[in-house]
């Protein structure tokens, strides 16, 4: 396993050191704030870490309805006053969606971990935001394996989508020629739920009720900004 893996970090870092020098011809050298450059970095490594992105390659988190729920959950919490009750209430809404994504997430741990990688979990499993689908080695492959997974497994929710995050994850255990053993532990630990089962709280986020709410709140501040508006205007006359 760790000569495989070693194999996958070299492979990786060529194609990384490939892809700076590239970005390197594009950009200066030096940035013209490295401190305001680094803090940039950093709030994007935790966004993505703590968010778990569906498309990571997205940036406008728009592409998938279960990104842009959280995305615009996102949005409206930095435009509410912190402590207010509709503060609260978002804050729920968010961290129902990244708790969800976390359960799957550890789900994906705990079977690397099943198959000796117990030290390169978390790099198998991290996705960045410049992952892209064209330096994929394997993608059909990888694509009939997460197909597979979702419907004969119960790491996802067989009402939603899989996140395309997995399928650059899969294409890395494909490479490492571990994705049949990572198939076949996920089928012994997590055998496919019935519909009662996936019923129950927590398995799955509503986002149709998400989606909702987050409208009518939209609709009320746009409210409350018409009317604030013309309470203006009759003050004035």
């Amino acid at each position: 396993m760790g000569s495989a893996f070693m194999k996958f970090c070299c492979c990786c870092c060529c194609s990384t050191a490939d892809d700076d020098d590239e970005d390197d011809e594009k950009q200066p050298l030096v940035p013209q704030d490295p401190l305001e450059y680094f803090n940039r970095e950093v709030q994007k490594r935790r966004d993505e870490e703590t968010n778990l992105w569906s498309e990571p390659g997205d940036p406008s988190h728009s592409e998938r309805q279960d990104d842009r729920v959280l995305y615009g959950l996102l949005q409206a919490r930095t435009k509410t006053p912190m402590g207010s009750t509709g503060y609260r209430r978002l804050s729920v809404d968010i961290e129902a969606m990244r708790d969800t994504r976390r359960e799957v997430r550890d789900k994906w741990r705990q079977i690397l971990e099943n198959l000796g990688f117990m030290a390169e979990a978390d790099s198998l499993l991290n996705v960045s935001a410049g992952a892209s689908h064209d330096r994929m080695r394997n993608a059909p492959a990888a694509r009939d394996l997460l197909h597979t997974l979702h419907t004969e497994t119960s790491l996802f929710s067989s009402r939603e989508t899989p996140p395309e995050r997995y399928l650059l994850i899969l294409d890395r255990l494909l490479y490492l020629d571990v994705a049949d053993d990572f198939l076949a532990k996920a089928k012994r630990f997590y055998p496919p739920m019935d519909n009662s089962e996936e019923d129950e709280p927590g398995l799955a986020i509503n986002l149709p009720l998400l989606l909702a709410r987050m409208e009518a709140r939209k609709g009320n501040a746009e409210s409350e900004d018409e009317n604030g508006g013309d309470g203006n205007l009759s003050d004035r006359s």
